[in-house]
């Protein structure tokens, strides 16, 4: 009984710590959800100024073609996780890059952000593989890495894949088209209304090539920040299962702990009683006394 009394405790104590680990865990996810969705806010502010400076740039040179019309190689950027805890974050996404790809003839370029992720994609042969950023800091010099590595000069198709916050879900797969920035892109730039009345001037030769360079950035920095945001939503979700689990472990442990202590209780004292109602018997000890 001793055994199982100590082994339930045992298991109690396990179960509290781990418990701990888990809310602290929930704890920082929810810190870093929030962290990666102000950054979002902020990227779309300047997301919008950036394209401003395009509309503005492509009115006066007139629409010029910035890359080939007709693209025969496509580059798949796919944003995964490195770490753990986060349910079918990856599963999911894989599936629906499979189900956007298979239909597609070009010859295909497939570059992976986060370790994880690269075990699902079974189909596809990945060109290069790159660690998952750890704060919002180091994004930047991975989106510098990820546009060396997929030569945006020589690229003709460029799509970027990743799991995307969702308002009464964790999150959802999406997918972006990057490049080309062919005729449709540039039109559906040109169509949109200046915000004033002041027409913009554009100065100096390379500015829509450093507004180009600025517009796939971004897109790139967007992408991964929001699947970073999604990865913090999934281990969130995931910490809230496992402490309803822990806690639910924990009251059935509790119970099995207490009746079992008082299982104890009550053969001790049955014992204790057994043994006077023998000496009683022996005449060993008076009745009543």
């Amino acid at each position: 009984m001793s055994e199982t009394v100590e082994s339930l405790h045992h298991k109690i104590d396990s179960a509290a710590e781990l418990g701990s680990v888990v809310r602290t865990m929930k704890a920082l996810a929810a810190s870093s959800i929030a962290q990666y969705e102000r950054a979002v806010i902020s990227l779309d502010d300047y997301y919008r100024t950036v394209e401003l400076g395009l509309v503005a740039c492509l009115r006066r040179q007139g629409q010029v073609k910035v890359h080939r019309v007709h693209p025969k190689r496509l580059c798949a950027v796919v944003f995964g996780s490195d770490q753990g805890l986060v349910g079918q974050y990856n599963e999911v996404l894989a599936d629906f890059v499979a189900a956007q790809l298979k239909d597609n003839a070009m010859e295909k370029h497939v570059f992976v952000v986060g370790e994880r992720i690269q075990g699902y994609l079974a189909d596809f042969e990945v060109d290069a593989s790159f660690a998952v950023p750890n704060s919002i800091s180091a994004i930047t010099g991975a989106t510098g890495h990820i546009l060396s590595a997929i030569e945006v000069g020589a690229s003709d198709q460029v799509y970027l894949f990743h799991n995307r916050p969702k308002s009464g879900s964790v999150y959802e797969p999406v997918m972006q088209r990057m490049l080309p920035l062919d005729e449709a892109w540039q039109g559906e730039l040109a169509r949109q209304k200046w915000p004033t009345k002041n027409l913009p001037e554009v100065v100096g030769e390379g500015t829509l090539e450093a507004l180009i360079r600025e517009y796939l950035f971004i897109s790139l920095f967007r992408a991964s920040t929001e699947s970073l945001a999604s990865e913090n939503a999934a281990r969130l979700n995931a910490m809230r299962r496992a402490e309803k689990n822990i806690d639910e472990l924990l009251d059935e442990l509790n119970q099995d702990f207490h009746r079992l202590r008082q299982t104890g209780i009550d053969e001790e004292l049955f014992d204790v009683i057994a043994g006077y109602e023998l000496l009683a018997q022996s005449g060993g000890i008076k009745r009543g006394a």
